[in-house]
């Protein structure tokens, strides 16, 4: 499981997001408004807004509220106010970081990225200094204690298009092209799997992080996680999952 994905999931353990919830329904509404903006609102025929759709479902968003963001995204005045925009930055030890942000003032949120991560050891890096490291894919997460025959699940999931299956942690993870991310979501749960799907940017290769600067990088990961315009940090680096524990303990 990529680094990204074990430390969200600690937090989650930790009810590191309950006290969130007002800013995470901030971030959700806003990627709905721009998956429907950019993909129509249908979701069967737009993975992304399906994707978000079942992340609001997740943080038990109001149906109407859910409603009320696609619809803005589709043609209610707002939407275009709106603009998703990629940074990419680096981090301690030189971790390379993708920064997903939905804004509607790009000035205003160029200067708190740049300051996030100045003042936790990293920098800003100009357009393509770190994203050729990185691959967009879709990435299905299945609890692992319904796996119970992993070669009988592996055969599902190619059988659906997934490029790759790790289940040596938990949750099982299934990495495959976006465009077949309705189809491995669809397959699995037929199967009658628990499935979480998202879209994710994974990294080729990976920065070993350790001591003083796996714990730097964690905050700057948490402090740009509390600005309200971003959505999704992706990096590259590698903690150890009971160093990850350790530190969230005091954090």
């Amino acid at each position: 499981m990529s680094g990204h994905n074990k430390w969200a999931n600690i937090k989650h353990r930790k009810g590191a997001q309950d006290a969130k919830r007002s800013q995470m329904f901030t971030k959700i509404i806003r990627e709905l408004t721009v998956a429907a903006r950019e993909g129509g609102a249908v979701p069967d025929s737009n993975p992304r807004l399906r994707t978000a759709i079942e992340k609001a479902r997740d943080a038990n968003m109001p149906k109407d509220k859910i409603e009320s963001a696609i619809n803005k995204g589709v043609g209610a005045e707002g939407a275009d106010a709106l603009v998703e925009i990629m940074y990419e930055g680096y981090g301690p030890s030189g971790v390379a970081l993708i920064i997903s942000v939905v804004t509607d003032n790009k000035n205003r949120t160029a200067q708190e990225i740049r300051h996030i991560l100045s003042r936790h050891g990293g920098a800003l890096a100009e357009n393509g200094a770190v994203s050729w490291n990185f691959e967009r894919k879709a990435v299905l997460e299945v609890p692992k204690n319904e796996v119970t025959d992993s070669d009988a699940f592996l055969l599902t999931a190619i059988d659906a298009g997934a490029e790759d299956v790790d289940d040596s942690d938990d949750p099982v993870e299934v990495v495959g092209p976006v465009e077949s991310l309705g189809n491995m979501r669809n397959s699995i749960q037929n199967a009658g799997f628990t499935v979480k799907a998202q879209l994710s940017y994974l990294p080729k290769t990976t920065v070993k992080v350790t001591g003083s600067d796996a714990e730097k990088l964690l905050k700057l990961l948490d402090s740009l996680d509390d600005n309200d315009d971003v959505q999704e940090v992706f990096g590259n680096y590698e903690i150890d999952e009971a160093e990850m524990e350790k530190l969230a303990q005091n954090m």
